[in-house]
C-alpha cells in the first residue's frame, strides 16, 4: 500500500512538472520561431517602403513639375500628368500628385479616372503642411476621394522660404497583405497611436491594440486621417501571462495567440506577429508528459522488482549455494563456448576484411567503367552532331571549287563566310564536352525563331538535296523571339527536321508539316509527317541513349534534342499513330 501511495504522488508530480516544463518549452520554441518569421515580415515591408522614398525627393527637381507650379499653363499641367501617369506604370506607387502651394491638386497620375485627384484641397493633410514646413514628411490614412488606405510620401519643392507646392506620392498594401494573409497567422502594423495601419485581417484595419485617450481620438477625428472608422479596440482579451493573449477569429471563436512585436526601422511603426499556441503547447506538454510517464513507469518497474527481490531473498537463502555451484559450472561452459566463438568470430573477421578489399577492387573497377561509359556516350553524342554541319562543309567548299574554276571569287567568299559559321556550330556543340564537367546549362539570349527555322532548313538543303520540297513551313510568326542559344536550338530543329525527311524516303506523297502556335508564355513548333509512325517498341525508350530504328543511326540526336530544349526551360513531347508522327517542341517566349 505504501509502494502504490507513493507510485500515486510520484505519477501526479511528475506529470505536473512535465506539463510546465513542456508548456515553457513549447512557448520558448514558438517564440523563437515566430521571430524569425516576424524579423523576415518586417523585412519584406521595409523593402516594399524603401523602393518609393525616392519618387518624391526626385521630382521635387524636375523642371516640369516647377514648370506646372510656377505657371497656369494647361498645356504644361497636362504635360505633367501624363509624365506622373508613365511613372506610376513603371513603379510600385499607387498615385502621384503634385500639389500647388495653397493645398491644391494641380497635376496627378490618377487624372483619367473618375476619382482624379486634381482640382482637390489637401491643404488640411498632415503631409502637406508637414512638407511645407519641415521639407518632407510621411503620413498613413484613409483617402479622402479614393477611400483606400495607404502611406503618403511628400517632399517639399523649392526652398523653405519660397516654396512652391509639394510632390506626394502613395503606396498601397494590397499584395504585402496578400502575402502576410497566405501565412494564416495575424499580422499587422499599428502606428505610434496603437492604431492598426497594414493588417493580414481586413476587418481589424484602424481598430487600436488598446484603447485611444479622448484627446488622441478626438485629434484622430479632427484630421479625417482614417475617415470615419469607429477605432475600435481590436478583440483581445489580455491572459496572465503578459506575452500571450486571446482574440476573437473574423469567422468566430477564440483562441490563444503568443505576441511577437518588433519595431520598423525608418518608421515610428511597430509589428506585432500573433502565433497560435493551443496545437504548439498541446503537442508539447504531451510529448514531455509521455516522456514523464515513461520514466515513471521504468522507475516504478525497478522498484517493484527490488521490491520482489527483497520479500524473495530469505526464502532463497537455503537454494543460494547450489545455486553458486550450479552458476560456477555453467560460467565454465559459457567460458568454454565464448572463447570457441571467439575464434570463430575472429575467423570470420578475417574472412570478412578480404572479402572488403575484393570489393573495394571491384568498386574501383566500376568507376572507371562507368568514366569510359559517360566518355563514350558524349563523344559519340558530338560526333552525330557534329555530323551534319561537317556535310553541309563539304558541300560548301566542293562548291567553292566549282566557282574557282569558273573565276567567280564572290560566292567562294560567300561560302568561305558559311564554312567560318559552320565551324562556330561545331564549337558550340563540343561545348556539350565541357557541360560534363560542369553543373548548369549554357546561358540564354533572347533568339528571334525565323532566323533559328531559317539556319536550320539551310544547313539541311545540302544533305536533301530535290526532296526539300516535302518540308512546308507554314504560318511562321514574324519576330517572335525565344529564350536560347540560336546554334544550339538549331541542332534541336535540324535533327526533328533530318528525322522527319528520312522517314519521308520511301513515300511518294511524303510531307513534313511544320507549324506554330503562340501562348501566353510560351511557343509550340510542331514537326509533323504523314510516315509509317513510330513503333511501340521504340517509343517506350525513344529518349534514351542509342535507342534507334535506323541502320546506321547512334540514337543520340532525339537524347541531346531533349536535353537542349530541358536546358532552356522547354520541353519536347511526341505523337505518334499510323498516319505519321508528330514532334512539338515548347520553348520559353520572350516577353514583347
Amino acid at each position: 500500500m505504501a509502494f502504490a501511495v507513493a507510485l500515486l504522488l510520484a505519477s501526479v508530480a511528475a506529470l505536473y512538472a512535465a506539463g510546465i516544463y513542456g508548456r515553457a518549452s513549447a512557448l520558448s520554441t514558438l517564440e523563437t520561431q515566430g521571430r524569425t518569421d516576424a524579423n523576415l515580415k518586417v523585412a519584406l515591408l521595409r523593402a516594399v517602403l524603401e523602393r518609393p522614398r525616392a519618387l518624391p525627393f526626385l521630382l521635387s527637381r524636375d523642371r516640369d513639375v516647377e514648370d506646372a507650379l510656377i505657371g497656369a499653363d494647361a498645356g504644361k499641367r497636362n504635360l505633367l500628368d501624363r509624365k506622373l501617369e508613365e511613372l506610376v506604370a513603371g513603379t510600385s506607387a499607387a498615385v502621384i500628385y503634385v500639389v500647388d502651394r495653397k493645398g491644391l491638386a494641380i497635376a496627378a497620375s490618377n487624372w483619367r479616372e473618375p476619382t482624379s485627384f486634381v482640382g482637390n484641397d489637401y491643404s488640411f493633410r498632415a503631409y502637406f503642411s508637414r512638407a511645407m514646413k519641415e521639407g518632407t514628411a510621411e503620413h498613413f490614412a484613409l483617402g479622402s476621394v479614393s477611400n483606400r488606405p495607404g502611406l503618403y510620401i511628400s517632399h517639399r519643392i523649392g526652398p523653405a522660404d519660397a516654396p512652391l507646392g509639394v510632390v506626394v506620392v502613395k503606396m498601397e498594401f494590397d499584395r504585402l497583405e496578400q502575402d502576410w494573409r497566405e501565412t494564416q497567422r495575424p499580422s499587422y502594423v499599428v502606428d505610434p497611436n496603437h492604431v492598426v495601419l497594414i493588417t493580414s485581417i481586413p476587418s481589424w484595419r484602424f481598430m487600436t491594440t488598446q484603447p485611444l485617450p479622448t484627446e488622441s481620438l478626438a485629434a484622430i477625428r479632427e484630421s479625417l486621417q482614417f475617415g470615419e472608422a469607429p477605432l475600435a479596440p481590436l478583440p483581445f482579451t489580455q491572459t496572465e501571462e503578459s506575452n500571450i493573449i486571446r482574440a476573437v477569429q473574423p469567422g468566430g471563436g477564440a483562441q490563444s495567440y503568443l505576441r511577437i512585436t518588433t519595431s520598423v526601422a525608418t518608421t515610428p511603426w511597430r509589428f506585432e506577429y500573433l502565433v497560435p499556441v493551443s496545437d504548439a503547447v498541446a503537442a508539447g506538454m504531451r510529448e514531455v508528459q509521455l516522456l514523464a510517464a515513461l520514466a515513471v513507469g521504468a522507475i516504478a518497474i525497478l522498484a517493484a522488482i527490488w521490491l520482489r527481490r527483497r520479500q524473495t531473498s530469505s526464502a532463497n537463502a537455503a537454494r543460494e549455494q547450489a545455486a553458486r555451484e550450479e552458476l560456477e559450472r555453467r560460467v565454465i561452459e559459457r567460458t568454454r563456448d565464448l572463447s570457441l566463438a571467439r575464434d570463430s568470430l575472429q575467423a570470420e573477421i578475417s574472412d570478412h576484411r578480404q572479402t572488403e578489399t575484393k570489393l573495394q577492387a571491384v568498386q574501383q573497377d566500376l568507376v572507371q567503367a562507368n568514366r569510359l561509359a559517360i566518355l563514350g556516350q558524349v563523344a559519340a553524342g558530338v560526333a552525330h552532331e557534329i555530323n551534319q554541319p561537317l556535310a553541309t562543309i563539304r558541300a560548301y567548299a566542293d562548291n567553292s571549287k566549282v566557282f574557282l574554276a569558273r573565276s567567280k571569287p564572290e560566292p567562294v567568299l560567300e561560302n568561305l563566310d558559311l564554312i567560318a559559321g559552320l565551324t562556330d556550330r561545331i564549337a558550340t556543340i563540343t561545348e556539350d564536352l565541357k557541360a560534363l564537367a560542369r553543373k548548369g546549362r549554357s546561358g540564354e539570349e533572347p533568339v528571334n525563331l525565323q532566323e533559328v527555322i531559317d539556319g536550320a532548313v539551310m544547313l539541311l538543303r545540302s544533305r536533301f538535296t530535290g526532296r526539300m520540297d516535302r518540308l512546308i513551313v507554314s504560318n511562321m510568326p514574324q519576330g517572335l523571339c525565344v529564350f536560347g542559344n540560336r546554334l544550339r536550338l538549331e541542332q534541336v530543329f535540324i535533327n526533328l527536321f533530318q528525322n522527319a525527311l528520312e522517314a519521308m524516303e520511301d513515300r511518294e506523297d511524303g510531307r513534313v508539316n511544320v507549324s506554330f502556335a503562340v501562348a501566353e508564355k510560351d511557343v509550340i513548333v510542331s514537326v509533323a509527317d504523314n510516315g509509317p509512325g513510330i513503333s511501340s517498341e521504340i517509343l517506350s525508350s525513344l529518349f534514351e541513349p542509342f535507342n534507334t530504328s535506323k541502320e546506321n543511326g547512334l540514337g543520340l540526336g532525339l537524347v541531346i534534342t531533349k536535353d537542349i530544349v530541358s536546358d532552356y526551360g522547354g520541353r519536347l513531347e511526341v505523337e505518334t499513330d499510323k498516319d505519321g508522327a508528330c514532334f512539338k517542341v515548347h520553348l520559353r517566349k520572350v516577353p514583347a
